[in-house]
């Protein structure tokens, strides 16, 4: 069943292709096997912290990187930072438990499907590429809105 789960997100990923507008965008290179993803954030304010309004990608490589990408988008999308910090959190204490971990499947939802993957050292690297991407666009994202713009005379952002 999770191997089912992993090649749909593959076969037909969700949030996929980068979208505008957004708040931050970076790129992420796993220089052992060569997976790429560009991630995008956009964030939005909803009265306190701020939620996740749309994150959007590109990744090139393997199908296990390509698809924990789609089910990261996918689950943290409308939840607010904090709560996507939590599942984040969760993610990564799952690839590290070495398959030896209970995964939280209300809190990790299709993401347990990558519960096998925690087995093979080499490929937690490809299932944490686009988590740890998004976590580096949030912080950027959030940076952005902490500092105060600084303006040229012409109103152009510096």
């Amino acid at each position: 069943m999770y191997q089912e789960i992993i090649l749909e997100h593959y076969r037909r990923p969700l949030h996929a292709g980068l979208r505008e507008p957004f708040d931050a965008q970076v790129q992420h290179i796993n220089p052992t096997c060569g997976d790429e993803v560009t991630l995008r954030v956009t964030l939005k304010d909803a009265g306190g912290e701020p939620v996740l309004a749309d994150v959007s990608y590109d990744a090139l490589g393997c199908s296990i990187s390509q698809a924990s990408a789609s089910v990261m988008a996918d689950m943290i999308i409308g939840k607010t930072v904090g709560e996507a910090m939590d599942v984040s959190e969760a993610f990564l204490k799952l690839m590290q438990s070495r398959g030896e971990a209970e995964p939280d499947e209300d809190m990790l939802g299709d993401a347990v499907a990558f519960e096998g993957v925690a087995k093979y050292p080499a490929r937690i690297k490809c299932a944490l590429l686009g988590w740890m991407a998004w976590k580096d666009a949030t912080a950027r994202a959030l940076s952005e809105r902490a500092e105060p713009a600084v303006t040229d005379p012409d109103g152009e952002k510096l």
